[in-house]
């Protein structure tokens, strides 16, 4: 859901999923290097308009929220990953992630993503 967004439009819509609702002070004050007032609330318009934010008049401000639930944003990023990056294959972008983060992963969060692996291996048959 975040393919063709700007860098700066990524950061308000992570800022978004983090917070959930947000007027457009809030966002600037999340972000890092933030620019100035008019510029995000341009940046607010332009996502609103691409159909990734809608807002909420709440007295004289509004209150931006995200269109897409972060559940199926986040599904919609991965797919969008495997099919650019890993040729549609979910066993590269699972050996590329414990390639990149298997000196950080605990034995749990292993343990519970080859459980992840032993349910999908029942629910495939």
């Amino acid at each position: 859901m975040t393919a063709g967004l700007s860098r700066r439009e990524r950061q308000i819509m992570d800022i978004l999923y983090q917070r959930g609702r947000v007027s457009a002070s809030d966002v600037r004050e999340a972000m890092a290097d933030a620019p100035s007032y008019s510029a995000v609330r341009a940046m607010l318009r332009v996502l609103e308009d691409k159909g990734h934010i809608r807002h909420q008049e709440e007295g004289l401000k509004y209150v931006y929220l995200p269109v897409v639930p972060r559940d199926r944003a986040k599904k919609s990023a991965v797919k969008h990953l495997l099919d650019t990056f890993f040729n549609n294959s979910p066993e590269q972008i699972v050996a590329a992630l414990l390639d990149v983060s298997s000196t950080q992963l605990t034995r749990e969060e292993l343990d519970r993503m080859s459980e992840m692996i032993d349910k999908a291996k029942k629910e495939g048959k």
